[in-house]
């Protein structure tokens, strides 16, 4: 499969979910005109229609990019989730097909890290079962089951940058934290890191998880753990929601082993707003239900935008695939004026760069510039070369066995 040269009038963004607008301005500001935005979450059949010719696609977290949806993109060329997950996406069929896939990893870790420290006040104070004892018209006034965050001991699984930020606001409320991670992570303030999952859920009045989805961490928290943490302790989960067994939770909830908890992310979650939302957890009044709305800010939402559309656009307008999550790395300058850049990606074997470098000699083309990365069984080449025309060579390299795209930027 190949992508020749393409004007930016010509260049096909798609943008769904309800992506924050500004991205859709960043893409025009920049010349890009055939930008077509979506509110919704295509499913199946409405999906393969809309993308079926686009260059760019942008989705947040519920569209699918299964193997089945990108065979239906011809000429799809990069692939943005404005988001930090990136588990929607088909990432090796991705890379085998030459799309890398960025993503906001970074954006929205002070919206979250936000909502996880209120409600962690909300769940010690005892907010949410009062709060629906007064809808209902009852007067609970009391201070039972109700506590001050000082001095109590938050445990966080997943030491990351949502992670180790909450850490540092719950500190200045006066908690003591500990948290558990896989790989060694350099505490920040007093932090203190604990050596397993085991060790860290005895010690804790509040447990957050903030790990990605993985075989690792699915079903990580199931009855078994859930019995290590203190009696009336509490439980949030913003991160993902296959990490928590929610039958085993009911169970703890009901047994008032756990008090209360706060459950962003679910096993299952409605396609769209129009769509219902199923729950054992909705018949305890003591757990804080959010629709997956930890990282859903304005401020979030227009970072993460500002975030993905620029890796995009630097992409499409120069190569550079920085901080790519599926594709190897590279970081281009600027292409000069009087420079043709072409891109080769292709199977990463031996022989390849030589086999390159002997269509560039055979055409006769000065190469003002190479770059050159890897990543697995995929391989990168940049050529800035100085040449009238690219028709020749890109002939020559769509003809080497192991190409899986060709580019080309004048």
């Amino acid at each position: 499969m190949s992508k020749l040269s393409l004007s930016k009038e010509k260049i096909k963004v798609v943008l769904l979910e309800g992506i924050h607008p500004e991205a859709e301005q960043l893409f025009r500001r920049d010349g890009y005109h055939q930008i077509i935005t979506i509110d919704s979450t295509p499913q199946d059949d409405e999906l393969h229609e809309i993308i079926r010719d686009a260059h760019i696609v942008g989705i947040r977290s519920r569209t699918q990019l299964s193997d089945v949806n990108l065979d239906a993109c011809d000429k799809l060329m990069a692939v943005g989730t404005f988001c930090i997950g990136t588990n929607q996406v088909d990432l090796d069929t991705c890379k085998a097909r030459g799309i890398p896939v960025f993503n906001a990893p970074f954006s929205n870790t002070r919206s979250v890290a936000e909502l996880v420290l209120g409600e962690i006040i909300l769940l010690l104070r005892g907010i949410p079962e009062k709060n629906a004892a007064a809808h209902r018209g009852e007067w609970q006034k009391s201070a039972h089951r109700s506590h001050e965050t000082r001095g109590k001991t938050l445990g966080i699984v997943g030491y990351g940058h949502i992670g180790s930020q909450l850490g540092v606001l719950a500190e200045a409320l006066g908690m003591h934290v500990l948290f558990y991670d896989i790989e060694n992570k350099l505490p920040l303030g007093n932090c203190h890191a604990v050596a397993s999952l085991d060790e860290l859920l005895p010690q804790v009045d509040v447990l957050s998880l903030h790990v990605p989805a993985t075989d690792l961490t699915e079903n990580m928290i199931t009855a078994k753990q859930l019995a290590l943490l203190p009696v009336g302790a509490h439980l949030i989960n913003a991160a993902r929601g296959n990490i928590v067994v929610i039958d085993d939770l009911v169970k703890a909830l009901h047994s008032g082993h756990i008090a209360g908890a706060a459950i962003d992310v679910f096993p299952e979650e409605p396609a769209s707003n129009a769509d219902i939302f199923e729950s054992p957890l909705t018949d305890f009044n003591q757990v804080i239900l959010t629709p997956h709305i930890g990282g859903s800010t304005q401020e979030a939402q227009r970072n993460i935008a500002n975030e993905v559309a620029d890796k995009l656009i630097k992409y499409s307008n120069n190569g550079s695939t920085s901080s790519a999550v599926n594709f190897p790395e590279v970081s281009l300058p600027t292409l000069h004026p009087d420079l043709t850049r072409v891109m080769h990606i292709h199977d990463n074997k031996p022989g390849m760069l030589k086999k390159i470098n002997q269509a560039f000699s055979r055409e006769n083309m000065n190469v003002a510039a190479m770059y050159l990365q890897t990543a697995g069984d995929v391989g990168y080449v940049i050529m800035d070369v100085q040449c009238d025309s690219s028709d020749a060579i890109v002939h020559q390299l769509k003809d080497i066995s192991g190409t899986i795209r060709v580019r080309v930027l004048h």
